[in-house]
């Protein structure tokens, strides 16, 4: 599918909306009861980055999470969760320019593999729950593998309503322009 990206001389308006949109949606997403790791942040990186410019790819998701850990409470890897983030969006800026199903699919799985090594390693690293040897980082990806499944599943589903959304969005205006100049 051929998805339109919003670009520099797209309106500053749309930008803005689009963004907000995103950042209320995991905001919401984010406070409000949900299973462990079920939530849509990777996947507004994703989607963020395939359509929009690359600052506003980065504001989206470094804004949703600095407003939702402002209510749900700040952590001692805020930085590294943020910063993956960042990064997923930046790969999905420069790798999913041309969207299909099968890049939604394959970004959203790097997406939750990179979020889990990244997040873990930083776990291990800190030296307060497991051994700083390779035993206590193998120790750190056992124990977090449960929890993986819920990022795994949630960056899926949401990656799909996101750009599922936006497709049907999308398809419905180019459709609604075509039966205006017949």
């Amino acid at each position: 599918m051929k998805m339109m990206r919003l670009d520099n001389s797209s309106s500053i308006y749309l930008k803005i909306a689009v963004v907000v949109a995103l950042v209320l949606f995991v905001v919401l997403a984010r406070t409000a009861p949900h299973p462990a790791n079920f939530a849509p942040v990777a996947a507004v990186a994703l989607f963020a980055g395939a359509i929009l410019p690359r600052k506003w790819a980065l504001s989206a998701p470094l804004a949703a999470m600095i407003a939702s850990d402002l209510i749900i409470g700040m952590h001692s890897l805020v930085f590294v969760t943020w910063g993956s983030f960042l990064l997923i969006a930046l790969a999905s800026h420069r790798f999913l320019g041309n969207v299909n199903k099968t890049k939604v699919v394959l970004g959203s799985v790097s997406a939750s593999v990179f979020f889990f090594i990244a997040t873990n390693f930083a776990v291990w690293a800190q030296g307060m729950m497991y051994p700083l040897n390779a035993g206590g980082l193998i120790h750190s990806y056992v124990n977090a593998l449960p929890f993986f499944r819920g990022t795994l599943t949630g960056d899926l589903f949401y990656s799909g309503v996101l750009f599922g959304a936006y497709a049907f969005v999308t398809y419905l205006a180019t459709e609604k322009k075509l039966t205006h100049t017949a």
